[in-house]
């Protein structure tokens, strides 16, 4: 089964930290999004994945290639790449993956991490589209049903027509069907919502051509759209994992639960937490963080920080402040010692 990840936005609303890595690949607690995607389907799916499929930005370096490799590698997937060279819209994204839609697969953006109990069925369905009940689904594409038949896919309702929001996850039994869908689109010349390809749009037409369609649910729909959202993600999956604290990370130090702290971060002589993600690498000392993140290989020293993120690599000393810098930042103001 394939996995075919559209990922060439470069994820504006949170930068700075998407200035040097592809907002997919941002870790969180750990894992980038996109690995934890792959873990989900791993466990949930009712076969395994063997083929990974991702639709880079004209801009991203080889580096990104090889993280998404590694990650392929973890996971005895192959992996392939596509190019999408400018942005029309989420079925024009799809396209570039044309010449490996065929056979089953699994077609997510990864904007959004979740939760989804195992034993997905997906059994009787050409396709099954992942499912959430939202207030205000006018931001969404929504699956509209009579009974329980899903009788159309619209992007972006004007009026309240469902509040089943599409979330941007699909299983596709036959992805050539997919791909001539949105062929059909690009040949009639069926732009949707911001007049762009709308992938809803394409597979409305495969609903309409008899296909077959199935919804599933997620026990849990987390958004990284916006560091707000990173952060508020970050330490709902910080309490939901609730992972152990390795013992040589914390020397002379306290540690308030909820807390992740990798393998290979230091914490000397300082006090973290609550609520509080620090990636491997990263050196903490004489500080007090709470609420914050802090990326992989950050240093921070004699610092207080609340509400912070701190990018990868970035050296931080002496802030008594919320701050937000990027990867290899570095901020220094008047020394004052943690409390």
């Amino acid at each position: 089964m394939k996995l075919i990840v559209p990922m060439a936005g470069r994820g504006t609303r949170v930068r700075p930290h998407s200035h040097v890595t592809p907002k997919p690949l941002i870790n969180v607690c750990g894992k980038s999004m996109v690995e934890r995607i792959v873990d989900t389907f791993m466990e949930v799916l009712p076969r395994p994945l063997d083929e990974g499929v991702f639709i880079l930005g004209p801009d991203f370096g080889p580096e990104v290639q090889q993280a998404l490799a590694q990650i392929c590698a973890r996971h005895d997937m192959s992996p392939h790449f596509a190019v999408q060279d400018v942005a029309k819209g989420t079925a024009h994204a799809v396209s570039f993956a044309s010449d490996h839609l065929e056979g089953e697969g699994i077609v997510v953006f990864a904007d959004t991490l979740f939760y989804m109990e195992p034993g997905i069925d997906l059994s009787e369905a050409d396709v099954v589209a992942w499912v959430k009940s939202v207030e205000d689904p006018s931001r969404f594409g929504v699956a509209v049903r009579e009974g329980d038949r899903i009788v159309a896919l619209v992007e972006k309702p004007k009026e309240l027509i469902s509040n089943e929001a599409l979330i941007g996850i699909y299983y596709v039994k036959d992805l050539s069907r997919l791909r001539d869908a949105i062929q059909y689109l690009f040949d009639e010349e069926l732009t949707g919502v911001g007049d762009e390809y709308q992938l809803t749009d394409a597979f409305d037409h495969m609903l309409k051509q008899g296909a077959i369609f199935k919804t599933a649910g997620v026990t849990a729909w987390l958004d990284c759209g916006t560091i707000q959202a990173l952060y508020e993600t970050t330490m709902e999956i910080v309490t939901r994992e609730n992972t152990p604290i390795p013992e040589s990370a914390v020397i002379q130090s306290v540690v308030i639960e909820p807390a992740f702290i990798a393998e290979g971060a230091r914490i000397e002589r300082s006090v973290v937490g609550p609520n509080v993600s620090i990636e491997s690498g990263a050196v903490i000392k004489e500080s007090v963080i709470r609420d914050s993140i802090v990326f992989s290989e950050a240093s921070i020293d004699n610092a207080h920080l609340e509400g912070s993120l701190i990018g990868a690599s970035a050296e931080v000393s002496g802030t008594p402040a919320a701050i937000n810098i990027g990867d290899h930042s570095s901020i220094s103001f008047s020394a004052r010692k943690a409390e």
